[in-house]
This record gives structure tokens, sequence and C-alpha cells, in this order.
């Protein structure tokens, strides 16, 4: 049997896919895989902050688009970029094992945030590192920075930033885990939905290929991600929005932190939430409500890049 993976070009979706195909292959002898590498519009956009181009699917509608015509048979993605709705047909099968959700500092001359000097450039593309960075530090001097993980390390490297903040999870998948300074604490960085964990996506009808990946789904990060998605979903947000959301489990207890905050780090809501796993989905969107309660909707509707 041969299995036809949809896949982002960028080195860190090809790793993500490559170790997806190592284990199909690892399960199933006999299994053959093959990687269909596809151009997204987000890969495309590259001078344009996300959010201003409508940061809903820009990493997966084309690869989504290959399953739908028959050209695949698996997509697999960074939930952190996945839509909270999915086209009718698609389902997200298995979610792999998460990585550490958390965000990186990654700098050449200082350790962490607070020891960089007044005014540094700070390099992210993401609306909610932004918010929080400058709730910590106001003086920062945030700069867009787009591309792929070694385009941004090497705009580092020719000083065009003082520090970049990346997902750790993607540093460590890439084995350049020597390249960070210091990992952001959640009181200080919340991450973003989803952050850290694979996804893979399937056509709903395809039984043969469910069958095949359902061992592999993880189901404590599976039920993380249920929390964080149903309360991202409540605020109706997308993954280029100021919106945070972390679930940790502890002896079948969930605890679910999010935020709101406003691109300028002036204000920002947070609240949290504890109950049980089974109702993970639930407590998403119990959460979603008591932010929208206290303003998160006016904050969300308000921002303009």
């Amino acid at each position: 049997m041969n299995i036809k993976i949809a896949t982002r070009k960028s080195p860190l979706a090809l790793w993500q896919t490559q170790f997806i195909s190592d284990k199909l292959k690892e399960n199933n002898p006999g299994l053959t895989t093959e990687l269909i590498e596809l151009t997204t519009k987000g890969d495309k956009i590259l001078d344009t902050p996300l959010a201003k181009v409508g940061g809903k699917g820009l990493f997966v509608k084309e690869l989504e688009n290959n399953l739908l015509s028959n050209e695949s048979d698996i997509a697999v993605h960074s939930m952190k970029d996945v839509p909270m709705e999915l086209p009718s047909g698609l389902i997200i099968t298995c979610i792999i094992k998460r990585e550490d959700p958390r965000d990186a500092f990654i700098s050449n001359q200082y350790q962490s945030i607070h020891d960089l000097p007044n005014n540094a450039v700070v390099g992210t593309s993401s609306l909610r590192r932004q918010c929080q960075l400058l709730a910590l530090r106001p003086d920062l001097n945030i700069k867009w920075l787009r591309g792929n993980i070694n385009t941004r390390l090497k705009k580092l490297d020719n000083n065009e930033y003082d520090a970049i903040i990346l997902a750790a999870a993607g540093i460590k998948r890439m084995g350049w885990e020597n390249r960070i300074s210091s990992i952001l604490d959640t009181s200080e960085c919340l991450p973003a939905v989803g952050q850290g964990a694979i996804g893979i996506e399937t056509l709903s009808t395809n039984q043969t290929v469910n069958k095949l990946l359902s061992p592999h789904n993880h189901a404590e990060t599976a039920y993380r991600l249920m929390a964080e998605r149903a309360l991202n979903k409540q605020l109706n947000g997308g993954c280029q929005v100021p919106i945070a959301g972390h679930a940790t489990i502890n002896n079948n207890n969930l605890e679910l932190n999010a935020l709101v905050g406003q691109v300028d780090g002036k204000k920002i809501i947070k609240a949290s939430i504890t109950g049980s796993v089974s109702e993970a989905e639930a407590l998403g969107r119990e959460l979603g409500n008591e932010l929208i309660s206290k303003g998160a909707k006016q904050i969300l509707d308000s921002i303009t890049i």
C-alpha cells in the first residue's frame, strides 16, 4: 500500500511529514509513502503580516484542496495553523504527542527578554507574542519577522534584530536547540492554541487510511487541543490574532489558561478554568465565554494591523 502525504515545502514541515512517514512505516511493514510538496498562500506572502491578509487557513488550504481532489491520502499540519472549522468531508484523524508548546527567546548577545537593552529590536510574526512582550517590556521595538526558521535565524545573524521569538517545538525538531537562549515561561508568554502539536487530516470516508492512523493518536494531547481549539472557536479567533490558550492535564484534571490582549500590550484579559478531561471541549467554550464577558470581543473587533 502506498500513502500519498500532502505537505508544505518548508524544512520544518518536511521534517514533520518525514516523521509521520517513518512512524507509519514502522507500524506497517511493506507500506510505502510519497510526499506531495505544496506551496501555500502563507508561504508566498512574505512581505506582509499574516493577520493583514487573513490569518485563517493560509498554511493549510492548498493541502486540504489536494485531499478533497483525492490527489493525496493525508495532510500533515502544525495544529496552530489549522482553522477551527474544517471543510466538509475532512477530519483531523489523529494528533501526535505534543512537543514543548512554549516560545523560545533567541539572541546572539542576550540571555533573556529581561536582559535586552532599552528599545531593543525583537522579531516576531505573531500578534499574540507582540502583545505579551510589550506588556513585559513596553520599551521594545517589535519588528515583523516572516519566513521559515532558517530565514529568521539568518536575519538574526545578520544583525537585523537583537532577538527573535520562535516556537520552541520547531527549533527542537530541527535539532537546533543550541540556538535557544532561554524558554519563555507560560506566565510571561502564554503559547498559541495548538502550538507544538502535529495533526493529520484526512477524508472522513477514507476508512482504510484512518484505521492506519488511529494507533498514532496521543489521547492527552488530543484532549488538550480539544479544550484550546474550543476556546478559540468560541472567540472566533484564528492563529493570527492576539489570543493565547494553553491546556495542561494532571491526574485526569484539565487546566486551561487563556488570554486576549491589545496589540500594544496595554490591556490583557486573562482567565483560567479547571475540570475533568472528559469535559475538555465544554471547558474551552466556557472559558471563551468568560473572556468575552470581560471584554475580549471588543479588543478583537478593534484590532487593525
